[in-house]
């Protein structure tokens, strides 16, 4: 079968791109999907799920540029990305608008906003918890309602290339392997959840990486990762008013006895309290906060590292809590919300109802229980090194969404969401003009063997819990390197050794694979950062604190098994003259 474009995910990026080519005229497509009801975009959110764009109300200026040079001032971050992220970002959240999305607007019709982490303006809002989902859906509908083919229940497993362009894909339904044809290919398959044992995502999230990375795409900033407190037995961020109310945090030993822990980490209850307010919106773990809002995390690691199981307790209020000798941002903050009374679940139920409604709708009544937490991966803020139309390395192949290696060391929250919008838009647009040929002629792809008794040498469950001890918030270089030789010596042989016993067990040796090849792609870029810069944004290293701000300047780029330093492409300085950008679109 020959298609102009596949696209590989359901995600809101997923979706956005195989709307945006219908759109643009280009209609023989097809989405790919291991399950339309799975990723991270149906299932994931936090308090009030944030999306960032450019400001469209109040009296506070903006400015396109000024939106890029505050994504760019992130750290290690492409301007010209950076540039079209910002330029973009009203287009692809009016488009939203248009689909029915309901977001915020005061009485004259203007998007409201508020200020998000990393936001010195106002440019955040939100639909509430849920935003990705409702994008998502929203999305689909569209999608479903001009007739695109959606492959599901299909799994990826090979890109086919030649000379450096994209040529298809073989993919796996049901046991069978088929392959189909295609000019472009779009890979929105979201972040390298897999990697990890400690993850926010939602169990149904592994990502797609390493079908990139084993296709010879090269990686960017696959070190840069955010992490932060998420409850673990329905895996949802603890950001926002979750931490804004000032709940207790407990500690439970193997005896079974309580622990409020966090006034031992802190000169003082209230101390901590104010911490634990900054910890709403300063929400991922930050080295620059180790003193600050970053202590919770190390303190709630800390009581882990002892055995006990901790949680966040809504039904009472934290020891010492006394309004008054709160510091100036929280008591002004919980005085114009209404909010200086009760409970901490009291406080939540007049400041946000829906975040207690998410838990009860999951089978956790917060009202009457407390809710266990960990420090989780996030969010990756590397990943394929894409331009500014999302075209990756490899040519024809793009990748949106997070998948894409578009932040640094530093991003606004909710600007991922932006930039699942307007990657997916720019790779449509550019599809639209690039014309690569289909090659008609029949690729070669040989399937490993799927019958023997072959010894199970990749054990992902134990290497995941390795690559959240040594590889997460903290890492430890030199358990970071006896990791990676181990584990380029399991991919070396890994079809020989990791044999499937039946067709149905074919999709899970696929998916371990995948895996492997981003752990090894990632501890690549974390051994290399480890011992360049060390300490830095979300990772403390051990052995190396020296870094934290150094090398703002430059990304790290992983290929062919390296990786390197690579200087960041400048913010482009824009001729915008009408009359001649007018000429040029006219030509």
């Amino acid at each position: 079968m020959h298609y102009n474009t596949l696209i590989i995910g359901s995600g809101c990026a997923g979706f956005n791109a195989a709307d945006c080519l219908y759109d643009l005229g280009i209609q023989n497509i097809a989405l790919i999907t291991e399950g339309v009801n799975m990723g991270t975009s149906r299932n994931t959110g936090s308090d009030k799920q944030t999306y960032y764009k450019l400001t469209l109300a109040g009296e506070e200026p903006d400015s396109v540029y000024e939106m890029a040079s505050t994504l760019f001032d992130g750290g290690a971050v492409h301007g010209d990305i950076a540039l079209t992220e910002a330029a973009c970002s009203a287009k692809a959240f009016l488009k939203l608008v248009q689909l029915g999305l309901p977001f915020p607007t005061n009485r004259y019709g203007a998007f409201v906003g508020y200020k998000t982490d990393h936001d010195p303006r106002q440019r955040a809002t939100s639909c509430g918890p849920l935003t990705s989902k409702l994008m998502t859906e929203a999305l689909e509908g569209s999608v479903k309602s001009k007739g695109i083919t959606i492959l599901d229940d299909s799994q990826v497993v090979k890109l086919l290339t030649s000379d450096n362009q994209i040529k298809g894909l073989v993919l796996l339904k049901d046991g069978e392997y088929q392959t189909l044809y295609a000019q472009n290919i779009i890979l929105a398959t979201g972040g390298p959840a897999g990697i990890y044992q400690n993850v926010v995502y939602p169990a149904s999230q592994t990502g797609g990486t390493g079908l990139a990375l084993d296709a010879g795409a090269k990686a960017v900033n696959l070190q840069e990762w955010q992490y932060g407190l998420a409850s673990i037995d329905f895996r949802w961020n603890v950001s926002g008013t979750y931490q804004q109310v000032l709940p207790r945090y407990i500690s439970i030993d193997e005896e079974g006895d309580e622990h409020e822990f966090l006034p031992n980490y802190f000169g003082s209850p209230i101390e901590a309290l104010d911490m634990v307010f900054l910890k709403g919106y300063q929400w991922p773990f930050d080295t620059l906060k180790i003193e600050g809002s970053s202590r919770v995390d190390l303190a709630v690691a800390a009581e882990v590292e002892k055995g006990r199981k901790v949680y966040m307790d809504f039904r009472q209020n934290p020891v010492g809590l006394e309004f008054n000798k709160l510091s100036a941002e929280t008591y002004e903050y919980l005085k114009n919300s209404e909010a200086l009374f009760g409970t901490p679940i009291e406080r939540l139920a007049k400041m946000n109802p829906k975040a207690i409604d998410l838990y009860k709708n999951n089978g956790i009544d917060i009202f009457k229980e407390p809710l266990r937490v960990a420090v989780c991966a996030q969010h990756c803020n590397g990943g394929i090194a894409v331009d500014a139309n999302w075209e990756s390395t490899i040519k024809g192949l793009y990748v949106v969404g997070e998948a894409a290696g578009t932040f640094g060391v530093y991003r606004p929250g909710g600007s991922a969401l932006n930039s699942t919008q307007v990657g997916a838009m720019r790779a449509a647009e550019n599809i639209t003009r690039n014309k690569y040929k289909v090659d008609e002629k029949f690729i070669e792809f040989a399937p490993p063997a799927i019958v023997g008794v072959g010894k199970q040498t990749y054990k992902r469950n134990e290497i995941c819990q390795l690559m959240s001890l040594n590889a997460a918030y903290v890492r430890n270089t030199d358990e970071m390197e006896k990791l990676h030789t181990k584990l380029c010596l399991l991919r070396d042989s890994y079809f020989e050794k990791n044999i499937a016993q039946s067709k149905a067990d074919l999709a899970n040796l696929y998916k371990n694979y995948d895996i492997l090849v981003t752990q090894i792609a990632v501890l690549s870029a974390m051994i290399f950062s480890a011992k360049n810069i060390g300490t830095r944004g979300g990772a403390l290293v051990s052995n190396n604190k020296a870094g934290i701000e150094k090398h703002m300047d430059k990304v790290i780029s992983t290929y062919d098994g390296e990786s390197y330093f690579e200087p960041v492409r400048p913010l482009p300085s824009c001729d915008d003259w009408f009359e001649k950008v007018w000429a040029e679109t006219n030509k």
